[in-house]
């Protein structure tokens, strides 16, 4: 009998395995993916195929890129610049193994017990687990946490073959550059995947249902990054709907309608990256009390508990944006309180990335959204462009934006654009923790020469207090 047994082994399960387990709690997880030896492998789409392999190859295109269009204004000439893709897939490779192998390290050393296999809750404390060689066994267990995660979006007009038309898992193996590329959904996973193959030498035509880019993003940010992406190659094409695809010997055709004409391209490869969906299906009994709402997401409250006491889920696999920090943080939350910790999540500060290059990174509203709302609000801003450590290292694109209550001064969001965008968001996220104000940050020391400094600045200007650009009148 275990106190918690946890099914799935991604960012939120195996964080929770371990906060469990260190807490005190007999705890297994299982996972159903496994190797070549049988052995289950942790990590999830995020460590195993999705956000660790992407950044590896985002950094390494982007290192290809800048050797072949970038470095001459740096006195850096590097003739016969060749392109080793399969060198790049190997070390890409090589950093997901590492890291697998790290997490089945740190569950050990937690002293979670690892269980290969797939697993369906039968009795709220009974979980009935295949493994790979079709064998059962039953587990009981006091608490049980499902964390499922997701699985890519497949669309009517563009199935996958796993060849020619490919999901997100599937724009990471490529063997070859592809001549050219269409990527269905210009969101995070489209542009960051266009991103890469683009710069590694493919034309690139995303092709995107909404008329408004990056809706989710703060409208100053969207504006901007359309251009930007724009003028590095990407041909994005808002308001069209694809309407179907043809695999032919010489690659797939796809047709998309917009303004009301329908439009054909021809393309090697398309990546179709419109979303993903929770992993929902087959995981427990109907007759359970688990309720699922009508897009898969298994209905939790504010700590993630089900209908059922001693059942949680959390991750991708509940409501909220589908990001492992959240889930991770929803895990170390759950296994606290089966703990009887008092423990709760701010939903209202997690931050999201898109690992574009410039990157793009956000915590807390934007104007639209308190516009809505109805909250007063004022705003500094600072352009990277006047900040001496970007133009140093050739990276001025952008802006930093504070917002912030226009009575009280406290931040209500930062959003930026540019040069190591997700590290000055996460300064902004913990002053936010702490309820800073705009005055706050903007008394703060921050190092120089510095691209952070764009928030200083940026905090200064809410208030027509920044020192490195001229202040609203």
């Amino acid at each position: 009998m275990y106190d918690v047994l946890v099914i799935g082994g991604g960012p939120a399960g195996y964080v929770a395995a371990i906060k469990a387990s260190q807490l005190g709690l007999k705890t297994a997880c299982v996972e159903k993916e496994v190797n070549d030896s049988g052995k289950a492998v942790y990590g999830g789409t995020c460590l195993n195929v999705g956000c660790i392999p992407s950044k590896s190859l985002l950094d390494s295109s982007h290192r290809y890129h800048d050797a072949k269009k970038h470095l001459e204004v740096h006195g850096i000439d590097i003739p016969n610049l060749n392109l080793d893709l399969k060198k790049m897939m190997d070390r890409k490779n090589k950093i997901v193994s590492q890291l697998t192998g790290g997490i089945t390290g740190l569950l050990t050393t937690n002293k979670v017990t690892p269980i290969e296999g797939m697993a369906k809750i039968i009795e709220p404390t009974k979980v009935l687990i295949t493994n790979a060689k079709g064998e059962e066994e039953i587990v009981e267990t006091k608490n049980i946490i499902i964390a499922t995660g997701s699985s890519p979006i497949e669309i009517p007009s563009a199935k996958f073959d796993n060849k020619l038309i490919v999901d997100s898992t599937g724009a990471l193996e490529f063997d070859e550059v592809p001549e050219k590329l269409g990527v269905i959904g210009g969101g995070v996973i489209g542009l960051e995947l266009g991103s890469v193959w683009s710069r590694l030498g493919s034309e690139v035509t995303v092709i995107e249902a909404m008329d408004d880019f990056l809706f989710m993003a703060d409208k100053d940010i969207s504006r901007d990054s359309l251009k930007e992406f724009k003028k590095q190659g990407l041909n994005i094409e808002l308001g069209s709907m694809l309407t179907a695809s043809k695999v032919t010997k010489k690659g797939v055709e796809v047709t998309y309608s917009k303004n009301d004409k329908d439009v054909s391209e021809s393309f090697d490869k398309l990546i179709v990256a419109v979303g993903r969906k929770p992993n929902s299906q087959g995981i427990f009994d109907e007759s359970l009390g688990i309720n699922i709402d009508q897009k898969g997401f298994i209905e939790v409250d504010e700590f993630c508990q089900t209908g059922v006491s001693n059942v949680w889920a959390i991750g991708d696999v509940v409501r909220g944006p589908m990001l492992a920090h959240k889930g991770s943080e929803e895990g170390v939350m759950v296994a606290e309180r089966i703990a009887g910790k008092f423990a709760e999540m701010n939903y209202a500060l997690v931050p999201s990335v898109i690992y574009t290059h410039p990157e793009i990174a956000w915590v807390g509203k934007n104007e639209s959204e308190l516009k809505d709302e109805g909250i007063d609000y004022k705003t500094g801003k600072f352009p990277f462009a006047a900040s001496g450590r970007a133009l140093a290292v050739d990276q001025a694109t952008g802006f930093v934006k504070v917002i912030s209550d226009k009575k009280t001064d406290t931040i209500l969001g930062v959003h930026v654009f540019g040069p190591s965008a997700a590290e000055i968001v996460q300064q902004a996220l913990i002053s936010m923790e702490f309820g800073a104000s705009s005055e706050d940050l903007g008394l703060t020391i921050f190092s120089h020469p510095t691209v952070s400094e764009a928030l200083h600045e940026a905090a200064l200007a809410v208030n027509n207090q920044a020192i490195h650009i001229g202040n609203k009148k």
